[in-house]
């Protein structure tokens, strides 16, 4: 997903986007829907959260 995406979807949450990055703002947004800040984390192999609407960007 690109950046300005990304940007439009932590607008709706409320979320301040500031100098965040790519990976800082996609967990924010987690966090803010009530789920794990994982984004980034190494456990995209783990974390059974194959509907993610991250899934495709994380590692």
């Amino acid at each position: 997903m690109k950046l300005e995406e990304i940007k439009e979807i932590a607008k709706q949450h409320d979320i301040k986007i500031g100098k965040l990055k790519k990976a800082e703002l996609v967990r924010a947004i987690q966090v803010s829907e009530g789920n794990d800040a994982c984004f980034e984390s190494g456990q995209a192999a783990e974390c059974g959260q194959d509907e993610c609407l991250w899934r495709a960007d994380c590692n």
